[in-house]
């Protein structure tokens, strides 16, 4: 027996927002057996802006092919509105990568909740410049690769990374996840997957970039810690906030309680960016995301 799951689809558009657009997509789902279970949109201005759709449709009593649908959708609504589109299927699993260093609070929120079905990726390697991690993520029966990099190797290194994720033969993941992987990815890696790299910030972006947030927090006496999930860019800390989360704090906490606190934060914001983008929630728009979360 089928479930809903297994049958859904996703349709992301974004496209100048003007009259009708709403309509022609559901008359088009309609005529094609198509039943929505979900929609949601966003316009940044009704005249002149942007407008943007996340919908939900069971495909049980389609009509057509995904290839037939696909060519009919373009034919019959998007073209004429001007759309960027993308139609996904649910059962078809994306492939997520991880990449870590030696801290393993977010890789562990990731692969409990990937072993409990809470995030329904395939995931084919875990890359670490570290050692450490080895027999957690074997344990969970993923594979682990070591990869060390340094400054005098990092372009050897990247390209080893790049062949164990499949760039030779031509299969690179759908997704990789920086859960605290403790380099800095070179532009040209970043470039062969745009907003397919999601890192976690260990604080509230754009405060305190760089290295140890938790002292600079610290010092400036700060009553709000956070984290910060993002898409990577070739500038530092400085792509597409997908989701950030924030706990207060006082004057009675220490450095470590700190650091306590901003790891479950950490895990937290990095799971559920993670679960938008592979449940297709996210729109990137600039600089800037739509989360129909």
């Amino acid at each position: 027996m089928t479930t809903a799951f297994e049958t859904t689809a996703r349709l992301l558009i974004t496209c100048p927002d003007r009259p009708g657009i709403v309509a022609a997509v559901s008359a088009f789902m309609f005529a094609h057996g198509a039943n929505i279970t979900e929609l949601d949109q966003h316009s940044t201005d009704p005249s002149g802006g942007r407008f943007f759709m996340r919908l939900e449709f069971q495909t049980p009593d389609l009509d057509m092919s995904r290839d037939a649908l696909r060519q009919a959708f373009a034919r019959e609504v998007a073209d004429r509105f001007g759309m960027d589109w993308h139609i996904s299927y649910a059962a078809d699993r994306q492939r997520m990568a991880i990449l870590v260093s030696r801290h393993d609070h977010a890789l562990m929120e990731l692969l409990w909740r990937w072993q409990r079905g809470e995030l329904p990726v395939d995931i084919p390697v875990v890359i670490s410049n570290h050692d450490d991690l080895r027999a957690e993520v074997e344990r969970f029966g993923v594979r682990f690769e070591h990869v060390p990099i340094d400054a005098a190797t990092h372009a050897d290194a990247e390209a080893r990374m790049l062949d164990l994720l499949g760039e030779r033969e031509g299969a690179l993941p759908d997704l990789i996840v920086l859960a605290r992987y403790m380099r800095i990815l070179s532009a040209s890696f970043v470039e062969r997957m745009p907003n397919r790299i999601i890192n976690i910030h260990h604080s509230f972006l754009p405060a305190f970039v760089g290295a140890d947030p938790y002292r600079q927090a610290s010092e400036r006496g700060v009553k709000l810690i956070g984290a910060t999930a993002h898409y990577v860019t070739s500038d530092l800390d400085q792509g597409p906030i997908i989701e950030q989360d924030t706990a207060r704090v006082s004057h009675r906490h220490e450095i470590d309680d700190l650091r306590h606190l901003g790891r479950d934060l950490e895990r937290q914001v990095l799971a559920r960016a993670v679960r938008w983008h592979v449940e297709d929630r996210v729109i990137v728009d600039g600089n800037k995301t739509i989360v129909f979360a």
